[in-house]
């Protein structure tokens, strides 16, 4: 569990930040060169590859060089890592609130 903890905590510290989840937001339309990515950011080429280092760290996104064209693909794979996290989360929240409901009705009735 506590790779998997630190897995989630890759992925979520990686998507932070707008940036990178304007890429992965981008990436989810297609594969696109690092160039082109590039152009749609405010920044200079070298803080841009900053950024696609740590998608590409967190497992977010893959890179293919092909001559002097660096790609950039989304791997959805790994945004299912969250997908799952939130699952999870929403499972132990939901039994939360079920057993307070249950609690609540139980006074409820007990007062009458």
């Amino acid at each position: 569990m506590a790779q998997y903890s630190a897995e989630v905590d890759g992925v979520f510290a990686a998507l932070a930040d707008p940036t990178r989840r304007g890429v992965v937001r981008r990436l989810g339309r297609g594969p696109t060169s690092v160039g082109e990515l590039a152009r749609e950011f405010p920044m200079t080429l070298p803080s841009f590859m900053k950024h696609v280092r740590t998608l590409e760290t967190h497992g977010l996104i893959r890179t293919v060089k092909t001559g002097r064209v660096r790609t950039c693909v989304l791997n959805r794979d790994r945004l299912a890592l969250v997908e799952d996290w939130l699952a999870e989360q929403h499972r132990v929240w939901a039994d939360r609130t079920d057993r307070l409901d249950h609690l609540v009705t139980r006074l409820e009735e007990e007062q009458q």
